[in-house]
């Protein structure tokens, strides 16, 4: 059953790059990011939600994405993968800010069983000192997936209160006047990615 969730799992991201790439085949030639991108660019991703903040307040995105921001889906209790996201993803805002760009660094987590509030206000702040980590109810964090075309399944588990979620591993480049622009691949580097940030925070 693991391997059917798996392929499932694969499957759901294999068709979410693949709109990505159609939509690249469509985009407008006078994009003004398009010397930026990586060759793939997608369409309708992002837009706004309504989430926790790890004060326990209910924020927007108008609230949240003041600055240029990479924002990343994942969970707290991720064994590996979403630690050294989110790391790799902290060290890039580092390298931008050595370069004289302020970019924020945003956790959502899709476990909100979990993570509450508390939870992702310890996890972002140990990370880097100007992350912001989000959660919500069920509806909340489901709403904000959508919006930016993430996927994620809770794995079946003999304990509730250990399991593993499956989930996509993108980080969004998101502007605040402009919304999503790009997205970078968890292969890509901190000094890939702030070198591609950097090229469009110049424009």
């Amino acid at each position: 059953m693991s391997k059917l969730y798996a392929g499932l799992a694969a499957a759901a991201v294999v068709g979410m790059v693949g709109g990505l790439f159609a939509y690249a085949q469509l985009a407008d030639p006078e994009d003004a990011f398009a010397q930026c991108r990586a060759g793939t660019v997608g369409g309708d991703i992002g837009g706004p939600f309504t989430l926790q903040a790890s004060d326990g307040r209910t924020v927007t995105d108008k609230d949240v994405i003041t600055k240029p921001s990479l924002v990343y889906f994942g969970y707290t209790f991720c064994p590996d993968v979403c630690p050294l996201d989110m790391a790799r993803n902290a060290e890039a805002v580092d390298i931008l800010e050595e370069r004289g760009f302020d970019v924020t660094p945003v956790f959502i987590s899709i476990d909100p069983a979990r993570d509450t509030p508390e939870v992702v206000g310890d996890f972002a702040s140990n990370l880097h000192p100007n992350m912001i980590g989000l959660t919500g109810t069920e509806e909340q964090v489901k709403a904000a997936s959508q919006a930016y075309r993430t996927y994620y399944r809770k794995q079946d588990a003999d304990d509730p209160d250990y399991y593993l979620v499956d989930h996509s591993t993108f980080t969004y480049l998101v502007l605040p006047e402009t919304g999503f622009v790009d997205f970078f691949r968890r292969e890509e580097t901190a000094d890939q990615m702030a070198e591609r940030t950097a090229c469009f925070l110049s424009q």
